[in-house]
């Protein structure tokens, strides 16, 4: 038994005019899709390019401090009495020094090792 709404299911041929109208929308966006993609693709390579060419990010070594020509750098460190050295570090030309005191307490001496002079001392204190 067919259904009497049968007949309006079935899809009716297009006017010419519309059908016109349709395949232009259809050539709009394909056309925009397309330059949507080559934007897409033009923004991805300016990020790989940029990626691949950017300075790299690493501090300077150790090695790379100016020293007088001929000379090797020397000079004194003075510490308070009775301070022993735990560990030190050596970053471009900053020189940092942990040290404990004679009171039993520790800080951190801060160099420039360019400019021969202490830069700053911090106290290490538990809360």
């Amino acid at each position: 038994m067919a259904r009497p709404d049968a007949d309006e299911d079935q899809e009716k041929p297009l006017d010419p005019e519309v059908d016109k109208l349709r395949g232009k929308l259809i050539r709009f966006m394909v056309v925009n899709l397309g330059l949507l993609f080559v934007a897409l693709m033009v923004v991805i390579g300016a990020l790989v390019y940029k990626g691949r060419k950017a300075p790299s990010a690493t501090p300077p070594l150790a090695g790379d401090i100016q020293t007088p020509a001929g000379e090797p750098a020397s000079g004194d460190i003075v510490l308070p009495v009775g301070a022993k050295v735990v560990s030190q570090s050596l970053s471009g030309d900053r020189l940092s020094i942990d040290a404990e005191l004679a009171d039993g307490s520790r800080a951190i001496f801060l160099y420039n090792v360019a400019e021969r002079r202490l830069i700053g001392q911090f106290a290490i204190r538990n809360k």
